[in-house]
This record gives structure tokens, sequence and C-alpha cells, in this order.
């Protein structure tokens, strides 16, 4: 019993003692009565109490949430309250009869104090119930109408950057109608433009119904990433128009990688047809991508936008706004106060010359504000500011595509990270260094750089050398993704550690290492890694060497596993398949039993069906049959025995004719049984997978098969115990199986246990089982006069036969013809009839009735429920709640509603 149903159990015992008092009050004049009808309020109030302690012991280590908390001291004040009172009544009625006379006597002149009293615990019951229920009510108002809210969309503030007045001034011009579409924030790269338009959209002006969604490009988005090649370019922007789709809701999913640039813009129209939102554009390099956004029509959105590059500057429908050398002195000593951890009377003297040095740029302040952390000592800041100075003259220079009047500024911002990195432990160092072999393009999984960490130190410190990185702003770390990303400046700077990187990672590694990374860096390096990368997996699955083939496939399934993070996956599946397809067939024929098993898997996970058509004939010729089938033979393990099934099924399924025969011949049907077994519940979706396509290339010889080893036994067993996705797949394969093969012999599914199964089942598969016609199949279609009839008349299976039958019908109670035809039969009456009976052998008929009358109280509403009240159905619902029996128990349980609505309508 969780929580909720503590709650219902409670609401329906203080239910139930409503019903007590109103007998104890008809029964006040009553002296030989009243007793009994106090000795039941006690016994209901005992009830309370136990069910408080049950409440204790189970939910010991929840009692912390406060909804629960308030409703079971709601509950203890209510028994505290009844305790005093019905000790008074009972003092009342248990006086001699002389003076119960003398007391009636009184009463008639005086008043009746015991029904005050009684009036007083009615008073302390509603109490309660109502609070229970206008809580229960208002919660679901609540969530009704944040149902119809729409989602406002939020983009995260930059930690440690303040308000300033430009951000003001930017807040204003968003405010005012006036304003262009458009507005860029042009600056010197590290000025903070990021920061600024992320303050901003932060908290957006009200006018943004729909909030404020962020979508960054990076130089890699631009033609000249693209080596000048349209097509690549626009597949890159495709990308980024179908994220940004996904971040603002249209889509659940990116749909597919390869969409039309033009058509996305046409859905790009589509999901902004009315919208207002502030959309921030972050570091845009083509100007095209600006103007893509500001020809939509139709909508109230605004764009903010940052930008590098002074080509995007030229968009003339576009207000500029410049962050200058003055707007950042404004801020740049609370970003150094804010990294630093130091108050402002701690700072030394020299932080006004290290801001200096830094010019103010809060990228630069803030690496070289971590870097010096709680450090109070003048002379480290003074050393911090020649340090930089020195390291700014020995940094690579910038780029190609840096403007020259942005080198210098450049230069410092590389000068700290030297400095910062000069500051980490080298474990940091090295991994800082090894980083610059990726793509920062987007973010990069947890996963990849954990894997290379993996060749660089021990898995234990990975943690602790990332964390330095994330410290000192080198890395940004995703709160709610194991995704890290990169500022584009850390980006520009890796770029100059590309060689370092490759003679770290690739040049000074061993065989076994270079086969295990280089698969992630196919996936998320650099374009040249890449290529270097490629060669590499190539030349490890050529060699004779059985371990380097391992590693690599391994590394190849766990780097496509991460990269479902990205929109890279199914460029990255298409690149393995195409390094593994070619050389399948000579890596399963090694004499390898492990190398057999990891190319299955890689089989299963890579390719696809045009895979499958391009390389299965080299399988075929290569006896992979008979070596797959000897290995599953032999395996114990169920995600070896499902894969290799699954290249066995695909072997028949693309093969020839004759393959189909050997595959049937070869696979052990056993396994097939065991993995279909209750417990083995991982498997059930690969094997469904797996017996259909058997069934659809081997036809009645494969169901056969089946059959031979009770294969359609055990999707029975799942019929009667699966849950129910199992149980539709169960049905739709033992359907196929039965459309294959007509009902042979050696069937496990007979006229005589089509009644187990559910009679939606049994509706489906009958007609194959039921070959005598003489054997009267399952009614189609009834009358509700005729279900009825069963239910009066019957015996105890043809009870339960219509008890089933009567499902269709009390689901469209709440049609008024159907209910009143309802309420106007005996079926009320029959049912609460039903839930009286006493003895074992009729749990399961009291348990149904209490299933249909619960249906019945929900579809038909109030008029059923004022029906329940003439045959005391609540208070039976209630002893079977607390019934000791577990088939009776779970289907009270099923009735909190019943009662809600049999309450709501006594109060009305």
């Amino acid at each position: 019993m969780d929580a909720l149903q503590v709650v219902s159990a409670a609401t329906q015992i203080v239910t139930s003692m409503v019903g007590a008092v109103h007998a104890l009050e008809q029964a006040s004049r009553n002296l030989d009565e009243a007793p009994k009808r106090i000795r039941s309020l006690e016994d209901f109030v005992c009830d309370l109490e136990n069910l408080m302690r049950r409440i204790k012991q189970k939910h010991a280590y929840k009692l912390h949430n406060p909804q629960l908390d308030h409703q079971l001291k709601s509950l203890n004040s209510l028994i505290e309250r009844l305790h005093p009172k019905i000790r008074k009544a009972r003092r009342m009625v248990s006086k001699s009869k002389i003076k119960n006379l003398a007391h009636v006597v009184w009463t008639s002149m005086a008043g009746d104090p015991l029904r005050k009293l009684l009036n007083s615990i009615n008073d302390d019951l509603n109490w309660w119930l109502e609070s229970q229920i206008l809580a229960q009510n208002v919660e679901k108002v609540i969530e009704l109408t944040a149902q119809e809210v729409p989602t406002r969309l939020k983009v995260k503030a930059e930690q440690g950057y303040p308000i300033s007045s430009k951000s003001k001034f930017l807040r204003k011009l968003l405010e005012q109608e006036e304003t262009h579409q458009v507005i860029l924030i042009v600056g010197l790269s590290g000025i903070g433009k990021s920061c600024l338009a992320r303050q901003v959209a932060s908290d957006p002006p009200e006018r943004f119904v729909g909030g404020a969604v962020e979508l960054g490009f990076g130089q890699w988005c631009s033609r000249a990433a693209c080596n000048g090649s349209k097509s690549d370019y626009q597949k890159r922007l495709a990308r980024k128009i179908s994220k940004f789709l996904v971040q603002i809701g249209f889509w659940k999913k990116i749909k597919d990688e390869n969409s039309d640039l033009e058509y996305l813009c046409c859905l790009l129209q589509e999901a902004l047809y009315g919208k207002s939102i502030l959309i921030l554009l972050d570091d845009v390099w083509e100007q095209d991508i600006v103007e893509r956004f500001a020809k939509l029509y139709d909508n109230d959105c605004k764009y903010l936008v940052t930008t590098r590059n002074e080509a995007v500057y030229e968009i003339t429908e576009a207000e500029k706004v410049e962050l200058s050398k003055d707007d950042i002195m404004e801020i740049s000593k609370s970003i150094l106060l804010y990294h630093s951890l130091l108050a402002e009377e701690e700072l030394p003297a020299a932080a006004e010359s290290l801001l200096d040095r830094c010019g103010h740029h809060p990228l630069t302040v803030a690496v070289m504000g971590k870097a010096l952390r709680k450090e109070l000592r003048s002379e480290k800041w003074e050393k911090a500011i020649t340090d930089l100075s020195t390291f700014a003259t020995c940094a690579p220079g910038p780029v190609s595509y840096v403007n020259e009047k942005e080198s210098e500024n450049t230069l410092t911002i590389f000068g700290s990270f030297e400095f910062s990195l000069e500051a980490m432990p080298r474990d940091s160092r090295r991994l800082f260094i090894a980083l610059a072999a990726l793509s920062w393009a987007e973010p990069v999984p947890e996963a990849c750089l954990e894997a290379i960490w993996s060749i660089l130190g021990q898995k234990s410190l990975f943690s602790l050398a990332v964390c330095k990185l994330v410290e000192g702003s080198l890395l940004m770390k995703d709160d709610t993704d194991p995704l890290y990303q990169v500022h584009d400046m850390v980006s520009l700077y890796l770029d100059s550690k590309t060689n370092d990187s490759i003679q770290m990672l690739i040049n000074g590694l061993k065989a076994e290492e270079i086969a295990f990374i280089c698969p992630w860096f196919l996936i998320f390096g650099k374009e040249n890694i890449k290529n270097i990368a490629e060669e590499k997996v190539e030349l490890s699955l050529s060699v004779s060497e059985e371990k380097l083939a391992i590693i690599t496939i391994e590394a190849i399934l766990q780097a496509l596993m991460a990269s479902k993070s990205i929109s890279e996956l199914e460029v990255s599946r298409i690149c393995f398949s195409g390094i593994l397809g070619p050389r399948i067939a000579d890596l399963i024929s090694r004499d390898s039993q492990s190398l057999t098993v990891v190319s299955a898997e890689a089989i299963t996970n890579i390719f696809s069906k045009g895979d499958y058509c391009s390389y299965i004939p080299s399988l075929e010729t290569t006896g992979a049959v008979d070596k797959l089938a000897g290995l599953l033979q032999k395996s114990e393990d169920p995600m070896i025995q499902t894969d290799i099934l699954t290249v066995l099924t695909k072997l028949a399924e693309f093969g020839t004719p004759e393959t189909v025969d050997k595959v049937l011949q070869s696979i052990p049907f056993d396994k097939l049984a065991t993995l279909l077994s209750y417990d083995a519940k991982e498997w059930h979706e690969n094997m469904f997978t797996i017996l259909m396509s058997l069934a659809k290339v081997g036809k009645s010889k494969a169901v056969e098969k089946m059959f031979a080893f009770e294969i359609d036994k055990s999707l029975i067993k799942l019929l009667e115990n699966g849950s129910e996705v199992v149980q539709h797949h169960a049905i739709v394969t033992l359907k196929a199986f039965y459309e294959l093969a007509g009902s042979p012999a050696n069937a496990s599914l007979r006229p005589a246990n089509l009644d187990l199964l559910p009679w939606q089942v049994r509706l489906r598969l009958e007609r194959f089982i039921i070959s005598d016609r003489t054997v009267p199949p399952s009614p189609k279609s009834q009358t509700f006069e005729d279900v009825i009839h069963r239910l009066l008349d019957g015996d105890n299976k043809q009870v339960q036969g219509a008890t089933q039958d009567l499902i269709p019908f009390l689901e469209k109670a709440g049609e008024l013809k159907i209910r009143d035809m309802i309420i106007k039969s005996p079926l009320i009456a029959k049912l609460s009839e039903l839930l009286q009976y006493a003895h074992p052998e009729q749990n399961s008929v009291r348990s149904e009735s209490a299933f249909l009358l619960t249906k019945l109280a929900c579809a038909g509403g109030e008029p059923c429920i004022k029906k329940f009240l003439e045959y005391d159905i609540i208070p039976e619902l209630v002893k079977m709640m607390q019934c000791c029996v577990p088939e009776i128990q779970d289907s009270a349980y099923a009735a909190p509603d019943v009662l809600q609505q049999w309450w709501t309508t006594c109060l009305g």
C-alpha cells in the first residue's frame, strides 16, 4: 500500500464513520441499540489508529514529504478530537434504565445532549473529509490549468556575470515596439557578448510570452569551415535548425539528419507562426543565417545575435549594440570577486593592475580569478601580472580568420589560458592538450573524455583532472546531461595545440591504445584527426592479431552508443558500417570465439537494411551460419544468444533459400524457448522480432519447428502473466504462427484452455483452434438483457462470463439512454448481492463485482452513485478493503473514485 492508497483507506474508514454516526443518531432514543452503535464508532477509531501505525512503520523514510506529513497530522488531529467525544457518548448511553427513563423525560424539555455530541462528531468527520477532497480538487484544478498553459522557454544566465547598464539598455530596446526585429551585439572576442545576451534572455520582457531560447552556431557552421562548399555548409545549418525545432517543442526528436535546408526553413516558418519568443542566435558567422530567421513572418519574435564576423555587421535591418571597454570596466571587478572567492576589501592592491592587464575582458578576468582563487598575497598577484604578459608574448598567434585589431586581445586571452594551465596539476594539463584532437562544434559526451583519459592516467583520477579544467573556465559542463563544451576562444586556442595532441595520442601510444582511442576520434575528432583515425582503425581490423580487432570493435560500439547524444549519429553509423562491412566475413571466419561474438554484436547495432543486402552474400560463402550456430549452442549468455540469433535471422531474411533452410536446421530452438521465459523479460522484445522474422522467411516450416519445441507454449504463458505490451506482442506472434501453419497436432493452444485467456485474446485466436463447429465460439454480440439473464439465473461459471460481457455496457454508462437502462435493471442489486458472498470460493466473484461497480461509478456518475446508497454498497466496499484476502483487498483499493464521488453526492 503506497502513501496515496493509505490516504484513500483513511478516507474510506472516515466515510463509513459518517454513516455510523447517522445510524447512532437514529438510534439515540433506542436505549438497547445505542451502545452497539457506539461500539461501532470505537472500532472505526481503532482502525484509524492501526492505520496510522502502519503508515509510520512502512513510510518511515518518506515522512519528510510535506504533503504526506500534513495529511498524517490532520488524521492524528481527527483521532484526538474523536476519543473524548465518543467516551462521553458511551457514558451517556450506559446509565441504568431508570436514569435513562429520566433522561428521556428531561431531554423532551431541555433538548438532547447526545444529539448535540453526535452533531459535533459529525462536524469533525465532515471537516476532515472536506479538507482531503478540497485538497484533491484544488490539485486537479491546478494540474488542469498547468496543462493548458504553454511552456515558457528559458535561457540560463552565465554564473558570476553581473547586471550592467548595457543589459538594462538592451532590455529596454526589446520592450519597444518600434525596435528592429534583429539586435546585433558586436565587440571583440571574449568581451562578454554571449554572457550579456544570455543574461538578458534569462529574464526576457513580458511581451515574449513564449520565453527565450538559445541556438549556438560557431565558426563550424560557416562556409569557411566547409572550405567554401555550399552543400556542406547547408547540411550543417540544416542540423542546427533541426535542433532548434526540437528545442522549441515543434519536434520531439530530430527526424531526419539529411533534411533539405529549404524544407526545414518552411517548417521553421510554421513552427514560429503566431509565437512571441526572444531567440538568441549565438556566435553567428554567416549573414545568411540571420537573414533566414529575420525573413520569417506572422510572428512577434525578436532575435538577439552575437557575432565576431564583420560581414554580419553589414545587415542593414538590424539594431547594432556595441560592447566596448567602458561597458566591461563597469563589471570586471565584480567578475573577479566572484571567481576569486574574495570580498572587495580582501583584494590586494595589485588587483586593479591585473584587471588592466586583462583588458577587463570577462573571459580573461574569470580565468585569472579562478587561478588566483582565495589568494590574499600581493606578491602572487603581481607575479600573475608578469606571467600573463610573458605567456601572452609566447602564446601561439591567432589563426587567419581573426581580425588584425583583435590579435592583441586574443593573445592576452591565450596568455590567461597558459597561466591557468601552469597552475594546474600535470594530469589536467595533459588532458587539456589531448582535447585539442576533438572538434568542439557540438557538446562532447563525458564518455569520450573518459576514453581519452583512460590512455593518459588512472581511471579513478578522471573526475579530479576534468574538475580542475571546469574550475579554470577551460571546460564547461552541462548541468543536466554529462556533456562538455568550450568557449569559442578556448576552441580557437586548442586549434593551435592540435599537433601536440596528435603527437601525444596517436604517435606516442602502443598499438592496443591506438586501437581503442581511434574509433572515438572517428566520431568526435577534428577533420584532419578523423582521416588519421580511419587509417588506424582499418589497420587494426586488417592485421592478424585478434586482440587489436576485438579492442577496435568494442571501442566502435562504445563510441557509437555515446554518439546518440549528438546530431552525427547516422553519419557515424554509416562511417563504421563502411569500415566493418567489407571485413565482417573475414572477422567472423577467423578462429576466435571472442572475435565472432563481438562481430555479431557490431552487426546487430551498426548494420542497416542496405548493409545486410551488401554484405550477407560474403557471410554465406564463408560458412558464417555453421560458425554462429555452433557458438550459439555453447553460449549461456543471453546477450550473446540474442545477438547471434539476430544475425542468423538476418542471414535467413536476406540470404538465399538454401541459407534459409540451413539457418532453420542449425538454430537450437530450445534456446528460443528459454529466452521467452517469464524471467527473461530483458530479451522479450528482441525475441518477438526474431520469431516474426523467422516465421516470415521460413513460413510453415519454421512455425512447425517452433511448435515442436513448444515455443507457442511459452507465448501462452506470457499471455497469462506478461505485461500489456508483452501480451500484445504474444498475440500478434501466435496469430502469425496459426495463420502460417494452421493448427498442427503438436500445438499447445487447445479449446479447453482458451477460457484461461482474456476474452479479447480468445476472440482473436479461437478461429484457429476451434475446428469442430459444434463447439460454440464465444459470443460476438449480445443484448444487455441476455447478459443480465445469465448474471441472474446462471451458475457460477456463467456469472463469471457475464461479468466480463458487462464491461462494454458499463463503459458507455455516460450515455443517458444506457445509464437509464442500467439503473432500471436489477444489475446494481445483483452486484450488491455478489459483494456480500463470504465463501472463499466466491472471492473472484466479489472482486469482479467490485471492479464493475467502480467502472459504473466512474462512467455513470451521480445517478449511479445515488442508486448505490439504496443497497449499502459503500460500507461493503470498506469491509472488502479491510479483508485480509489479497484478491479481495486489491479490488477494493480500486474504489477510492467511487467513495469520493459518493461523498460529493452526499454533500450535494
